[in-house]
């Protein structure tokens, strides 16, 4: 279906009631069909929803609230577009429940069902890494200093690594931003790229990022494309992308995608989300 067909992008009318048909699942496999990725994926992970404007009635009317954090497995066929995320979660504002629990059962039955493999989700948030902003974890490579004129499309040819020089690091960067394939919005992110193999040259990698300045891209899909161009053009041994998106519509993403027997980063959010 062509974007200009899609009940996203343009007005639309608050949700009155409880409404799962608002949920708009996109298929994984056009995105991945560009990195040349089919059926047998090159990596696990999944996409960590932050969920922050959460409502319904109880059963005698009165509002309660909630934060929610949700997980979408990445071998998902399908991934659920923010906005329509957003307008699902907002049906609920005006329905009563018997309880929290069935909340949270009919929003991981739905998510589920759009997404097509079990979502997982849990009132509460994780907590926020406060090692982010002294970067205890992670080496910043933001204060590099280099000349940029690439913003249109991911450049991987500005990838390399040192063959003969093996390591096991961390390297953050807050520049990654990219626009919405649906509304042309801004997405802006803090990416984390931990990998053992030989030594990425950091300039190299932060004119990379920089690259997709003016890319659209779903979240996920931007993660996706970093994983496999990192793959491919630095051979690491083991790898782990993680980008921390920031808040809009009261959602932030956080895809992650691992080399298979790659430990998960713990769950946690910047101080910009």
């Amino acid at each position: 279906m062509a974007s200009h067909d899609l009940p996203l992008g343009r007005a639309v009318d608050y949700p009155r009631g409880y409404d799962p048909n608002l949920l708009f699942p996109i298929a994984r496999a056009h995105g991945r069909a560009e990195l040349g990725v089919g059926d047998a994926l090159p990596f696990e992970g999944m996409d960590r929803w932050h969920a922050y404007e959460l409502g319904w009635l109880d059963a005698r009317g009165k509002p309660a609230v909630a934060t929610a954090t949700i997980t979408v497995p990445a071998h998902s066929p399908q991934l659920v577009e923010s906005k329509s995320l957003k307008l699902y979660l907002n049906s609920f504002n005006a329905e009563r429940f018997d309880g929290a629990e069935s909340v949270r059962e009919r929003i991981a039955g739905d998510l589920s069902r759009a997404a097509g493999a079990t979502v997982e989700v849990a009132f509460g948030l994780p907590p926020i890494d406060s090692r982010a902003a002294a970067d205890d974890d992670a080496v910043s490579i933001d204060a590099i200093e280099i000349d940029c004129d690439a913003y249109d499309a991911p450049r991987p040819d500005f990838l390399a690594a040192d063959t003969g020089d093996i390591t096991d690091e961390t390297l953050r960067s807050d520049l990654l931003k990219s626009n919405c394939p649906v509304t042309g919005q801004p997405d802006w992110a803090s990416v984390r790229i931990a990998y053992r193999g030989p030594r990425i040259d950091r300039a190299g990698l932060l004119r990379y990022l920089v690259s997709f300045r003016e890319h659209a891209g779903f979240h996920e899909q931007c993660v996706e494309r970093i994983f496999v161009d990192v793959l491919a053009r630095c051979r690491p041994e083991s790898l782990a992308v993680e980008a921390r998106y920031t808040r809009r519509g009261g959602l932030d993403i956080n895809p992650w995608r691992v080399l298979p027997g790659t430990a998960a980063p713990s769950a946690a959010r910047d101080l910009r989300q």
